[in-house]
């Protein structure tokens, strides 16, 4: 059951642009293209990370100061903290990934 609700929200997710173009329209004598789309799915992108990475690292220190010395409660505090620090790294790249392929393909 939990593994169909992961493979269902994978592709929400990766079908969520269909749903985006199928919407486009001209607002204002501009017209809606396809790098100013990318970019604003970007900067949305980046918000929701950071915000998350801020809620990671809060509940990680939460956790320390919660465990009281008990080593069980302690290694999942830290290894809280390892995995919130492995998805900032992950997120970083995946937006350097994004600004190195705009850049070779001259957007």
């Amino acid at each position: 059951m939990n593994r169909k609700k992961i493979v269902f929200t994978a592709l929400g997710i990766l079908f969520s642009p269909l749903f985006v173009f199928a919407q486009l329209k001209s607002y204002g004598g501009s017209n809606v293209d396809l790098p100013g789309i990318v970019h604003g799915a970007e900067k949305a992108m980046g918000a929701v990370f950071g915000g998350f990475a801020v809620v990671m690292f809060i509940v990680a220190g939460i956790m320390f100061l919660t465990a009281q010395g008990d080593s069980s409660k302690l290694a999942t505090a830290r290894a809280s903290l390892i995995w919130g620090v492995a998805g900032v790294v992950v997120g970083l790249v995946a937006f350097s990934i994004i600004q190195l392929v705009s850049n070779l393909i001259g957007g």
